[in-house]
């Protein structure tokens, strides 16, 4: 199979590595992007780790309007819809993450239903699964598990993600003619960035190793590397069996603790500002009241949760890297782009 391939989203941290990897196995590829100007700062980060970017174009698009989405897909037997909102501090308004997400998810079907598209492979997340109903969370989940969005306790960006991936499958069980969907369920994506337009995983890595967390909360990170969610993408893209699927995409969980370790060890010179010891449950929920960005961590105090990718290797063929690789990774490319 070769071919132009969309992949909407593409000045994103994920974005930028399915585009790098379709290059690499031979696809064309036209990114969308709200800025006009994209193409260039793509371009760049792309020459940068060494890929021919001009195997790439990109088009004007914005999930939460209906102009030029079918010029998007013109010519593109597939997509890859990476596209979403992952903001650090949770917005007030819940529909500033609920609109993009959901309807642009559902605007990209539809639009790649009307010019015949085969194939939507779409960008959900772990967080889609791992908060089910129930007290039982310290155990191991599957694609088969569902977040239960009616949680209490559980952030806007979780109830978006979760909303888009159901509207997905809805769409397609609902519709004629709708193109096939496979769905992959990434972790918290460590890896090597491209540019210094960081992900909200790398701004986590960015102010551990700057020393703005002088303690961890006792949470557990549910790890991938980037390299391997691109390699994911792409093969639920091709492999005749990935369709109707979902597919998690993880290699291992650690405690933030772990992951601020990990940081030092790769880049020695920030080891003295890295957190050393774990804050008490009770203060991070109290915290939580006057600093929103803590608000997403509540669910996951003292929980230990474990996701099971056997499926994504078995049928994809994807060897994920260990978390401690994802995370060196991370750590060396921000140290090596001077952003620690």
């Amino acid at each position: 199979m070769s071919g132009l391939v969309l992949v909407t989203g593409a000045t994103g941290f994920i974005a930028k590595h399915c585009i790098a990897e379709l290059i690499r196995q031979g696809y064309r590829v036209r990114g969308t992007a709200r800025q006009p100007g994209a193409h260039a700062d793509i371009a760049r980060a792309l020459e940068r780790a060494g890929i021919d970017a001009s195997w790439l174009e990109v088009q004007r698009a914005d999930l939460l309007h209906d102009d030029g989405w079918e010029q998007a897909l013109d010519g593109c037997s597939h997509v890859l819809h990476v596209a979403a909102p992952f903001p650090i501090k949770p917005p007030r308004d819940h529909e500033r993450l609920l609109r993009p997400a959901v309807d642009g998810t559902l605007r990209v079907l539809k639009a790649a239903t009307r010019v015949g598209v085969q194939r939507v492979v779409l960008t959900s997340s772990v967080v889609a699964c791992i908060y089910p109903s129930g007290t039982e969370q310290s155990r191991t989940y599957t694609e088969a598990d569902w977040t239960d969005i009616n949680r209490p306790d559980i952030s806007p960006y979780v109830v978006a993600k979760t909303r888009a991936e159901q509207a997905a499958w809805e769409f397609v069980r609902t519709t004629p003619n709708a193109p096939e969907l496979a769905v992959i369920n990434p972790g918290f994506v460590l890896g090597p960035a491209f540019d210094t337009d960081l992900s909200t995983s790398l701004e986590v890595v960015k102010l551990i190793a700057q020393g703005k967390y002088p303690a961890a909360p006792r949470a557990g990170c549910i790890v991938v590397d980037v390299r391997d969610v691109a390699a994911a993408h792409v093969a639920a893209m091709t492999n005749p069996n990935a369709s109707g699927e979902r597919f998690l995409a993880t290699s291992g969980t650690i405690s933030l603790l772990d992951l601020a370790r990990m940081i030092a060890h790769a880049v020695p010179h920030v080891a003295s500002r890295i957190p050393r010891r774990e804050v008490p449950d009770f203060l991070i929920r109290a915290l939580a009241y006057f600093d929103r960005s803590l608000l997403a961590v509540l669910p996951d105090l003292s929980v230990h949760r474990v996701c099971d990718s056997s499926k994504a290797q078995t049928r994809l063929g994807i060897s994920f890297r260990s978390p401690r690789e994802a995370a060196t990774a991370a750590a060396k490319s921000l140290h090596d782009l001077g952003v620690v």
